[in-house]
């Protein structure tokens, strides 16, 4: 169920960065609201999951689903730039995050 709970709160995390980007700035109510609501809701589950899950392990997949997902939705939403180099990046963050999976 911790892992579970970790996926959603990386998800969230994804949602609140994307949010984030939307509010311009915080001047932009709705994005803004969406932004902390997701934020409140990907801190709760992390801090949950953290109850039976490693503080190192736990914390590296929820940035990293973030981190990851980030990219992928400022690529396919916002049109930001993809390189070889972007994608390497990417590669690795995700490749640490099945690695640490993998070591739990």
């Amino acid at each position: 169920m911790a892992w579970l709970l970790l996926g959603i709160a990386g998800l969230l995390e994804v949602a609140w960065a994307y949010a984030m980007k939307l509010s311009n700035g915080f001047t932009r109510i709705i994005p803004t609201t969406i932004m902390l609501v997701t934020m409140l809701g990907s801190f709760g589950l992390l801090a949950t999951a953290m109850r039976q899950l490693p503080l190192g392990t736990a914390y590296m997949i929820w940035t990293g689903i973030g981190a990851v997902g980030a990219f992928l939705m400022g690529v396919v939403f916002l049109g930001e730039s993809v390189s070889p180099m972007r994608i390497a990046a990417a590669i690795l963050i995700t490749s640490g995050i099945v690695l640490m999976k993998l070591a739990s």
